[in-house]
Order: C-alpha cells, then structure tokens, then sequence
C-alpha cells in the first residue's frame, strides 16, 4: 500500500496542483460527466493472483515470479457463488499469469458450468512452454471454449523481447502455433483469439484498426498464425510503467500527451463503468487499475463476500490522474479502443 500512495502523489504532483494541467475530475467536469457513474454489470474480472514466469517492464501489476500473492481456493469459491447469479456476461481471468495459481484449473472448470457468455483468460502465451505442467494448455483452453487473449507487443522480435525479455518472441510464436494447431484464431473458428498491443515506449498506440492489419499480414506472411483481433490498450502511469517515465524524464510529456489527447466520447465507454474488479485477497475495485493503486471502491459492498448489484450499480467511479490513459484518443480499456 505504500508503493500504491506513492504513485498516487506522483499522480497529484505539482503540474496538476500549480494548474498547468487541469485534474481529470475537473476535465470531465467541464463536459459536464462528473462524476462518473457504474452502469449495469456487464464484465466480472478477476486477478488471481500476481505470480508470473514474465518480468515485463510496461506491466502495470508489478507482476514477476518472486509475487506471493495468490487468490485462495476459499476466495475462489466466493467468486463461483457471485458467478452463479451475476448479472454480467463476461468472465475475465487475469494476473500475473493466471494459469501459475495452483487452483487456476479447478476454478475454470468450476466456473465454466456457469454457463458464462464470454470466459476469458488472460495468457501471456509463454507460460505454455515454461514448464512440462503447461504445455496441455491449449487443449484444456479449447475443452473449456476460453476466449484466450494474450499481449504480443509486435511483430517483430526486437521490439518484443526488449519489452518484455530475451527469447519472448520466439516462445510466443510457438505457442500461437499450439493455438493454431488446434483451431484458435482460425478466421471461421469459435474459439477466439485476440493479442493486445501496448506501446513500448512513452507514446500513445496508433489507430487500432490499422495496426491490427500489420499485424494480421506480419504474422500471416512470416509464421503462418491467425488471430481473430488486436487491442490496443494505452499504458497508464502506473506501477513499473511509471517508474519508467520518471526514470526516463518522460513523466510530465507523457501526462501532457494524454491530456491533450482527452477525448470526451471516450468517457462515455471507460471500462470502469460495466467492469468490475476482484483482488486477489477478493476486494472489489472499480477496476484493474484503481486495484494496483489501492483506491477503494464507493460502495457498502467492498468485498467478493459483500456482493450486490443493487449496492454496486449507480455508484460513483473513484477516479485519479491516471484515468487520462483510458480517455486519450480513441480510449482504451481490457478489451481495446472505446470511441
């Protein structure tokens, strides 16, 4: 939590307290979207946990293999009881890397009998060939109809493996071929897979739509793989990203560059206001982000045990800084561009 407060007096510093840069709430004010107000539950995501085999330096989490948070069995029978009577239609499992809780199996298989519209697990593809343990993923995934989506930072190896490590971009290209093989990702296939690009530097994604053909072309012409879509997700101010830009001298250019890229249209599908955020300890957030910031939901109900729609719907958002990154251009959220 100390690292979390840290972040959020970066977040506050003097070029938002001198008025340089107006504060996100005073920026939605003016367009007359304050405050920002939950909608019908419509995506139940949950962290299980921030183990991962990947050290990345873009990862907001903080995520690595030395995390010794994982959610309990006992926490994951919680989620199952609020899975079983939400509302929502989309489950969404994410990390670290998810599949590293030694309950990740038992509770997909639990959770896929709910009958979920749309149950995602968030991959960052090399887990499958980390261990011997992994390596069925893909058919367990395929058994289970997961909608998988995995972070591929480019095309090309340079650009990925600076990102996110040495030998990254060949063991994902592997590991799309698994996929592949056994029918994600194919153009007429039910079972989907989508990648989810993040800049690797100080910069803001380009247009999705554009970037999702190089993409297609790329690594259809050089590897052979098919994929269904490509999200491209902003990277927030946050965790290691953050250091990065103070370290990097970036930080005050980078929240420039999302303040004048605020895109009013774009408040109106924050992902906030129909998602739903679980802890890996089982606390509710407004979303991943406010999660990793330690800012607390506005709401009776604070933990997966205290669930109610009636309470979460309607309530305000907690919002800081940081939510520039989700309004900057054409928006960004877990599933992509907004507006």
């Amino acid at each position: 939590m100390a690292n979390s407060k840290r972040q959020l007096e970066i977040l506050s510093n003097s070029i938002f307290q001198n008025g340089e840069l107006p504060t996100f709430k005073s920026k939605i004010s003016e367009t007359g979207q304050f405050p920002l107000k939950a909608k019908k539950l419509e995506i139940l995501q949950i962290n299980v946990g921030y183990m991962c085999n990947q050290v990345c330096e873009h990862c907001h989490v903080d995520a690595g293999p030395d995390r010794k948070e994982i959610m309990t069995r006992d926490t994951m029978q919680q989620c199952l009881e609020v899975i079983k009577n939400t509302g929502a239609h989309t489950l969404d499992l994410t990390g670290g890397a998810p599949e590293m809780n030694p309950d990740f199996r038992w509770f997909v298989e639990e959770a896929a009998k709910a009958g979920i519209k749309d149950f995602i697990v968030r991959s960052n593809l090399t887990i499958m060939l980390a261990n011997k343990k992994y390596h069925d993923l893909p058919e367990f995934f395929k058994r289970h109809n997961i909608h998988v989506i995995s972070s591929m930072p480019h095309w090309t190896k340079g650009k990925t493996d600076k990102q996110r490590g040495n030998g990254v971009f060949d063991t994902s290209i592997e590991a799309l071929k698994m996929l592949n093989n056994i029918g994600y990702g194919k153009p007429e296939s039910i079972l989907r897979l989508d990648l989810v690009y993040n800049p690797s530097g100080a910069f803001l994604p380009a247009d999705q739509s554009a970037m999702e053909k190089d993409f297609k072309k790329a690594l259809l012409d050089d590897f052979g793989i098919h994929f269904h879509n490509l999200f491209a997700i902003t990277n927030l101010p946050i965790s290691r990203f953050l250091d990065y830009l103070i370290a990097s001298e970036n930080y005050e250019d980078y929240m420039y560059q999302l303040v004048d890229a605020f895109n009013p249209v774009a408040v109106q599908n924050v992902m906030c206001t129909n998602t739903l955020s679980v802890s890996w300890d089982g606390y509710l957030f407004d979303c991943d982000f406010n999660q990793m910031l330690g800012l607390p939901i506005n709401s009776k109900a604070k933990h997966i045990s205290e669930y109610n729609e009636t309470l979460l719907e309607g309530r305000t958002i907690a919002i800081s800084q940081h939510c520039y990154g989700c309004t900057a251009g054409a928006g960004s959220s877990c599933q992509g561009s907004v507006a």
